[in-house]
Order: C-alpha cells, then structure tokens, then sequence
C-alpha cells in the first residue's frame, strides 16, 4: 500500500516534522506504483496530518495534531450510539493521571495560564456560554500539555470535537448561577492545586469535577 509506504519511507530516512518528501516523481519509482496512485496516497496521508502539502504542493512531514484522532472519536461515538456519561468515563481515566503528572512537570508559564484561565472563566460566566466552552477546553487541553507527555495531549485533544457537540447540555443542566459558579471554582481548585504542585490536591480537585458533571447530567436525565 501505498500510504504505509511512504510512512516507512519517513522513518527509513529520519525524517521529522518539516522536513520535505522526495519529489512525487521520485516517491512513485520509489514505491513501484503511478504518480497518480501516490498522489493519492499522499492526499490521505495529509488528511490524516502525517502529512503536510502547503500551497506549493512541496509534501512534508507534519507535527502531528489531534484533528484526525477527533474525527475517528466523534465517529465512533455516533455509530457505536455511546452515550455522554460514557465519554466523561473515559475523560476521567485520561485527565486524573494527567492532572497529576500537570502539578509535578508544569512549567512556571504553564501554572501561571491554567489560573489566568480561571480568572477569565469567572469574568465570562455573565455572557454567553460559548466563550466559557472554549476556555474550559483549552484549560483541560493545557494540563495534558503540561502532564510532559505528548501522548496524553493527544488523547485529550481528541475530544475537541465530542465537547463541543455536548458541552452546552452540561452547561444547561447546571440551572443555577451558583452552580456555574460553582464549577469554575472546582477549575480554579485545580490550577492552585497545579500550581502549588500538590498532586493529590490536583486529583482530588478534578475527581471531584468529574463527579459533579456526571451528577448534574444524571439529574437532568442524561446518561
């Protein structure tokens, strides 16, 4: 196949993020297939962000990203019919461990963003919800980058898409403002708790967001 080809290929000659392919001539003699069979391949594998093909059509490895990863999750999700408080399952397993490694790795900038966030949170919480959505993803998506693992960030990542589908539902079943005020103060728990580089502070905080999300949602009669 093709694609695998060309994956073996980058591999083979050490190529890293930026570094540009072979010609596509070159990578059609390479693989013993047509120009058009690679093109082809090298289109899925963009598709996928192994790849990247800017405007000069120059292929080169690309630092890869969550976006493809997303769309597999979002997927899966629909047609498997899995419900939210299922996905918040798998969230809790992925962010109790990365909240913790978050207050033992995180950089001083990394600490001082994740309470920035908060601060932003709180002065959001009069306007609409779609602000405090993305505040909330970048804050989850912040600790899996300070966790040090990149393979956490990912995984973390790849509910972008998931959350944005679903996050109004959980923001409506918290009817009250002292509710939502409520849950940006569990946030705020966790960034001190970060950057205090408690560990266990951290994870009992995020436990004890998890919970009240999947409380609210049972309450509103989401499961």
């Amino acid at each position: 196949m093709a694609m695998n080809g060309i994956r073996d290929l980058i591999r083979a000659q050490g190529l890293r993020p930026g570094d540009p392919l072979p010609s596509e001539t070159a990578l059609a003699a390479h693989l013993g297939v047509s120009r058009p069979v690679t093109r082809e391949a090298l289109r899925g594998l963009a598709t996928l962000r192994i790849l990247d093909i800017g405007g000069s059509r120059k292929a080169r490895v690309a630092l890869p990203d969550a976006s493809a990863l997303s769309l597999v999750l979002d997927h899966a999700t629909y047609s498997r019919g899995m419900s939210i408080q299922q996905v918040l399952d798998v969230r809790r397993t992925l962010e109790m461990r990365t909240v913790g490694l978050a207050a033992m790795r995180r950089s001083d900038a990394e600490a001082t963003e994740l309470l920035d966030i908060t601060a932003r949170m709180f002065a959001a919480l009069e306007g609409g919800h779609t602000d405090l959505m993305e505040l909330d993803i970048r804050f989850h998506s912040l600790i899996a980058k300070a966790s040090g693992n990149h393979l956490y960030a990912m995984l973390v990542d790849s509910f972008w898409i998931i959350t944005r589908q679903t996050w109004a539902i959980g923001w409506r079943s918290r009817a009250t403002h002292q509710n939502r005020r409520d849950n940006i103060k569990c946030h705020e728990r966790i960034a001190t708790a970060i950057m205090a580089q408690d560990a266990s502070r951290a994870e009992a905080a995020m436990s004890e967001h998890f919970d009240s999300a999947v409380s609210v949602l049972l309450r509103a009669g989401v499961t």
